[in-house]
């Protein structure tokens, strides 16, 4: 049922993955939603916009192997496709990042639409897709608002720690001024709770609270701290690859069946 998406969706649906705090698995997610949606047969494009480059290496890019990355299609030009490769599962390709984007904000103020640039090449892909997800800096720069200006939706990961929903709601300030500015179609995806420890009164507390406050805006997966998880990307792999047993794997699978369900409604 949920393949029938693949078939009859002409155009990408683009998901930013941000959030302006580190640290909250914001890179976890990109990489393990990728696959986890290229397993249930979707096809899946991988954009890292951030200059620390750990989605790439997540997907088994090794650092400073690459002539070229992301940076020289938002500075130079350069074709996306001919920038994407391929990672070990088929249905997931990856447009990766390198330090050059370190540089490239500085760069990139001087561009005419520069808030622009990535939605205008990720247009001629996106009949070739199901999903796209960026992974975004930790911060707003021209770097987040460009994937945030390309995309259809937000996925915000949060970790259940004591000033998540302070975060949250800076975050919504800034989303909400895109919206009057730049994309007035941007939605959210849904506010994705990590790291969680159901031992803890601090994670159910925080649980409690994002709930209270943004109701059905908060997706019925939670990502649990999983030792297994953290240790996937310094093998280069989505943790499904790693070791589909654990927790953190099947709980990013779950994650994908959700969105899957929530598209499928969209269309219906």
């Amino acid at each position: 049922m949920l393949l029938s998406l693949a078939r009859n969706n002409p155009m990408a649906k683009v998901i930013a993955v941000t959030n302006q705090k580190g640290g909250v698995g914001k890179t976890t997610t990109a990489i393990n939603l990728a696959a986890a949606l290229a397993v249930a047969d979707m096809r899946v494009l991988v954009i890292d916009t951030d200059a620390q480059a750990n989605c790439s290496s997540g997907l088994g890019v090794v650092k400073g192997s690459l002539n070229k990355s992301i940076y020289n299609a938002l500075i130079g030009e350069e074709p996306l496709v001919s920038l994407m490769r391929d990672t070990e599962l088929e249905n997931l390709k990856l447009v990766p990042a390198d330090k050059n984007l370190t540089g490239a904000a500085i760069e990139m103020i001087e561009l005419p639409e520069r808030e622009f640039l990535l939605k205008k090449l990720l247009a001629p892909l996106l009949s070739r897709f199901d999903f796209v997800l960026i992974d975004s800096p930790p911060s707003l720069n021209i770097l987040t608002l460009n994937g945030l200006v390309a995309a259809d939706s937000v996925l915000i990961p949060i970790q259940c720690e004591y000033f998540a929903l302070e975060g949250l709601t800076d975050l919504f300030d800034t989303l909400a001024r895109i919206r009057r500015t730049f994309n007035p179609d941007l939605s959210i995806q849904g506010i994705l709770l990590t790291m969680f420890d159901e031992r803890t009164n601090l994670s159910l507390q925080v649980r409690d609270d994002l709930i209270s406050h943004f109701a059905d805006k908060v997706l019925q997966t939670v990502i649990p701290r999983n030792v297994r998880l953290a240790e996937a990307p310094s093998f280069g792999k989505p943790a499904l690859l790693y070791d589909i047993r654990s927790k953190g794997a099947e709980s990013y699978i779950r994650l994908a069946k959700e969105i899957l369900n929530h598209e499928k409604k969209g269309i219906g």
